[in-house]
């Protein structure tokens, strides 16, 4: 029998109903100036794919969401609508690199019946965040983000510390975020070990990629592994902990014990991290990023209280003064020692690092007999000093509330919180939690032992600082060790996610072949110099000095440079970088410039444009390598020059060698 024309009517409208669910919706988001291009396919999955003018930076990269109850989001759901706006704002910051930025993107929503996923275009990169709309408690069971590249890249990659392939993934998830970078192909990652963020990649003709993530408040971090033969990088994330056992460090850490079948939990709509990847045509950019910070939920509430400033620092030191008449160490005649040194110097913070507190015990309330707190806390105030206490991660949560209560009504300013060492949701949501009890009480954090910066610092400006770097610490004990190239490294990589308590301001400083670790009287790699240039080029609004008041004595030069040099600034230009080689930034604050410029362990000559100056007369305090500072790396000069009128300044270094400058108008 044939078909009549209605029936063959509904065959074709049911065939095209088909056809048409099955076929992917398209979009594509531009970036406000066309540079960076986002093609977005929704069907029976999400995926995206990115370009940098014409050059295909990511192929097809899926993303999802697996939750409790079997559900994938992101995999064959309907489309509900989509949605489109820019935006153009600036964006004041009270403690960053910049007075303000510019935050200026295109974006696309999906929108379907219980969540969204929403893709952002930056000239300077791309990010996307799925957003849940349901009011049920749920659990996600795995995300999946991919990163797929159409070659076999290079990359700089920051393995976990110590692991090479044996440790459990568990027994990774366990860790400082602390390493150097190893520089190979993609297809050479080491079998089974996870990388932290952020990661750099190397595209075709110097271009790169930097993957890192922001907005992290309640949710795991993500580490890296590879995903397929080496053109591919999958997201991994800790599952949530079952229970949680004091251990570790002198019983400080949280040890896990068991997972729970999933790797984060929630009661309600819930708006999960940005998955951000910067894009940079030249290395520069790079060093001078704002996405994070962007992309972070600004804070609420007044935090004009917040001050930034540097610190006299004991442990790197290990307390070492000399001429002295009483016996250094962790005590009362010792920690007025360096507050006395701080308040004559204009050094705004004194800390007190491990060992004021009893050991073993884990609790902030057992101060060890040889210190009387309220003295010393009183003693500092009279001198406008601040004390900052360091706290392990257990005697803190056992009882933040009550501990930030005693100690700011004793007139204490903050804590270095250490030994942190997880991401999974559990310690991410402490991190949370503990600035905002912190603020509550007028206190500043300092985060060690932790993850990368992921935007909290503009969420809770109090939080002041991290670590997640393999900082200065390192030269105490390590002798194998290439800490001048990481040093140009840190800024293009690390630095991209936030500022960093790299503790420098080493008054011993050795050459590569002098160069021993020495735990008591520790020595910087590079030049004197060197140790100047960082306080311009690595961003820390909370800056240690690491030396002991007894060598910074004996240099009144460099630590008058030191103690001037701002922690905030209000402008920052990078005037020239590439990886691991060199790289040369200029900060202002007010009408001071200041410059710094570090290279690796090649002499170099760079010639550095300051033309941002602007008209009129300039002078200029310059620190600059010695002509023996190849051997003798504290030989160093100083001098005061005139800006020359096409300001053109041509800088020469040392062998891991450095150059600052202070530059002010000539009135």
């Amino acid at each position: 029998m044939k078909p009549t024309g209605h029936l063959l009517t509904l065959a074709l409208c049911l065939l095209t109903a088909l056809v048409t669910a099955a076929a992917p919706r398209k979009f594509t988001l531009q970036s406000p100036s066309g540079t960076l291009r986002v093609e977005v396919a929704a069907a029976d999955s999400i995926t995206y794919r990115l370009y940098h003018g014409d050059d295909l930076m990511l192929g097809d990269s899926p993303l999802s969401l697996t939750i409790g109850d079997g559900r994938v989001l992101g995999a064959g759901d309907r489309l509900s609508g989509t949605s489109r706006r820019s935006a153009d704002e600036k964006i004041v910051t009270p403690i960053y690199r910049k007075q303000s930025i510019e935050d200026k993107y295109n974006e696309l929503t999906l929108r379907f019946k219980e969540y969204n996923v929403i893709f952002r275009a930056y000239d300077s990169g791309m990010a996307y965040r799925f957003e849940t709309i349901g009011r049920k408690p749920f659990t996600v069971v795995s995300e999946r983000a991919a990163f797929r590249f159409p070659a076999d890249h290079k990359a700089y990659i920051p393995y976990v510390r110590g692991e090479r392939g044996t440790a459990t993934t568990e027994i990774q998830f366990w860790n400082s975020f602390e390493n150097k970078y190893v520089y190979s192909e993609l297809s050479a990652w080491r079998d089974g070990v996870l990388a932290f963020l952020p990661i750099l990649i190397e595209s075709e003709g110097g271009k790169k990629l930097c993957i890192t993530e922001a907005d992290l408040l309640d949710y795991p971090g993500m580490y890296l592994s590879p995903e397929g033969p080496g053109t591919s990088l999958r997201g991994v994330f800790a599952p949530y902990p079952a229970k949680v056992v004091p251990g570790g460090h002198n019983g400080l850490e949280g040890v896990v014990e068991g997972r729970e079948p999933y790797i984060a939990r929630f009661d309600g709509p819930a708006r999960l991290p940005w998955r951000v990847v910067i894009v940079a045509a030249e290395d520069a950019e790079l060093a001078d990023n704002d996405l994070v910070y962007a992309l972070a939920t600004p804070a609420k509430g007044d935090f004009s209280w917040v001050k930034p400033g540097k610190v006299a620092w004991d442990w790197w030191n290990d307390w070492n003064l000399y001429g002295v008449d009483f016996k250094t160490g962790v005590n009362n005649d010792t920690y007025k020692y360096y507050i006395d040194f701080a308040a004559e110097h204009g050094i705004e913070y004194v800390i007190f690092d491990e060992g004021w507190t009893k050991l073993y015990t884990a609790d902030l309330m057992q101060v060890v007999p040889e210190i009387d707190m309220p003295m010393l806390v009183d003693y500092a105030a009279s001198k406008n000093v601040g004390i900052i206490l360091w706290a392990g991660y257990n005697a803190l949560n056992r009882d933040i509330e009550g501990v930030c209560r005693h100690y700011a009504a004793m007139g204490v300013k903050g804590f270095k919180v250490d030994f942190l060492n997880r991401d999974d949701q559990q310690m991410v949501d402490f991190h949370h939690r503990a600035a905002q009890i912190a603020a509550r009480y007028g206190l500043m954090l300092d985060f060690h032992g932790t993850y990368k910066p992921a935007g909290l610092q503009r969420t809770c400006p109090n939080v002041i600082n991290f670590e997640a770097v393999d900082g200065l610490e390192q030269l105490k004990w390590a002798n194998e060790i290439d800490q001048v190239t990481y040093e140009v490294q840190l800024p293009f990589i690390r630095q991209v996610a936030g500022p960093m308590d790299y503790t420098q301001g080493a008054m011993r400083n050795a050459s590569k072949s002098s160069y021993r670790a020495v735990n008591s009287e520790p020595m910087s790699q590079g030049t004197r110099c060197r140790q100047l240039a960082q306080y311009v080029v690595f961003e820390s609004p909370l800056n240690m000095l690491c030396d002991s008041p007894s060598n910074y004595r004996s240099e009144p030069e460099c630590l008058a440079f030191i103690t001037a040099t701002p922690t905030v600034w209000n402008e920052t230009r990078i005037l020239t970088g590439r990886i691991g080689e060199y790289i040369a930034t200029a900060r202002r604050s007010g009408e001071t410039w200041y410059v710094g410029a570090m290279t690796d362990w090649n002499a170099r000559e760079l010639m550095l444009d300051l033309a941002f100056l602007g008209d009129g007369n300039f002078e200029m305090e310059c620190y600059t390598d010695g002509p023996n500072a190849d051997r003798a790396a504290r030989d160093y000069r100083k001098h005061t020059e005139t800006v020359p009128a096409d300001r053109k300044i041509t800088v020469r270094m040392a062998p891991g060698g450095g150059f600052a400058a202070k530059i002010t108008p000539m009135r």
